[in-house]
């Protein structure tokens, strides 16, 4: 897989890399990007082979939230049967490994994910790249991981683990940070097979009565910006982990929607929040400009048309990338920026431009800011 495969190399400064469920963890850590959730019942194996959606790399199928509990069974069996026809087609030369997008498995308790996981044959494993624990808390986490090492040493194989941080304990003041340094223990015990953390936005405004509108980022949400701070706060900390941006809920995509008009100030245009695409595209953008600020790396998607959005703006700007470059290659002190318009402290920034660097390896290098619209086509 490759982010952007789609757009001409021209576009790129400096291009993206090739990546796949054997890529060094820290680096494939960064390439999640836009990751789909859709449920366990989707019959998904034509949009692989036809490649439906430009520009998937990761999906999710999920048997919790977006599978009522009386499918589970049919859902298990689906994706079974994705994996078998997957290796078939392998076999048969129509489709190629790096063409198939990151698959994830997301399950819905434990018990479910020991059932689910006992049906998982060998051939089966090089397709599963993660799988997701929702409602990960500091009671069920050490279980979940467990029988992931279980499931790491039967297959001779790296699985990997994805916690989503979403439950009651976490939205509620009094109990978040224990809840949080708990969870944290057991990530901390396990941090080889932990690929990404990822946290629910939607089931944190839920615990409140709250539910962010159309023209509202989650940041406007104040209880469950706090949240999101405080997960930020425990598990970014000098580049422990990676952590994954809520998931957008809306959409409207239609055949008008142009991009030739977009001023090349993106950032400055949606901060001002100067009408751009339409109110649902320019939600997305403006909160994935938050995202960004605050360390996010990725988002949870619902929608194909989330995509290139969230995918395009995780891309670098030559600038910023020559930044990042000049801190790690300087050994110390304060230098002007080769721009020319900031200072670039290398002890203080070291690890902003680690990610940076991470970041470009997985996204590409575009020449300007002005350019993330084309990555939108």
């Amino acid at each position: 897989m490759r982010h952007h495969a789609y757009q001409p190399d021209e576009k790129f400064v400096i291009k993206p890399e090739n990546f796949d469920k054997y890529t060094d963890k820290d680096m494939l850590r960064y390439c999640l990007g836009a990751t789909m959730y859709m449920p366990g019942t989707k019959d998904f194996l034509e949009p692989i082979l036809t490649k439906k959606y430009p520009g998937l790399t990761s999906m999710v199928m999920c048997f919790e939230d977006a599978c009522k509990e009386e499918l589970v069974p049919q859902a298990e069996d689906n994706v079974l049967n994705l994996l078998d026809a997957l290796n078939a087609e392998l076999a048969k030369g129509t489709i190629k490994y790096e063409e198939i997008p990151l698959i994830i498995f997301r399950v819905r308790n434990v018990e479910q994910f020991k059932r689910f996981s006992a049906r998982l044959k060998q051939e089966h494993i090089h397709l599963v790249t993660a799988f997701n624990f929702p409602k990960f808390n500091k009671e069920n986490g050490e279980a979940y991981y467990a029988h992931l090492e279980a499931l790491n040493e039967r297959f001779g194989e790296i699985i990997y683990g994805m916690p989503i941080l979403e439950s009651r304990e976490m939205a509620f003041l009094e109990t978040r940070i224990p809840e949080l340094m708990g969870v944290k223990a057991i990530l901390d015990r396990h941090k080889r097979l932990v690929l990404n953390v990822r946290v629910g936005g939607t089931d944190w405004s839920s615990v409140f009565g709250m539910r962010r509108g159309i023209n509202y980022t989650i940041y406007d949400i104040l209880t469950v910006k706090d949240c999101l701070k405080d997960v930020l706060n425990v598990f970014t900390r000098d580049n422990d982990y990676s952590v994954s941006g809520p998931v957008w809920e809306y959409f409207r995509a239609t055949k008008e929607m142009k991009f030739d008009a977009i001023p090349e100030k993106l950032n400055e245009s949606l901060f001002k929040r100067e009408p751009l695409i339409n109110d649902a595209v320019d939600g997305l953008l403006r909160e994935l400009l938050l995202d960004r600020a605050n360390g996010f790396i990725g988002k949870t998607i619902i929608h194909p048309t989330h995509i290139p959005y969230v995918n395009g703006m995780l891309a670098v700007t030559k600038e910023v990338y020559d930044d990042a470059c000049q801190v790690l290659n300087t050994s110390g002190g304060v230098i002007k920026s080769a721009s020319g318009n900031k200072m670039n402290e290398i002890g203080p920034h070291r690890c902003w431009a680690e990610k940076i660097i991470m970041r470009a390896r997985a996204y590409g290098v575009i020449p300007n800011e002005g350019c993330y619209t084309e990555l939108f086509t």
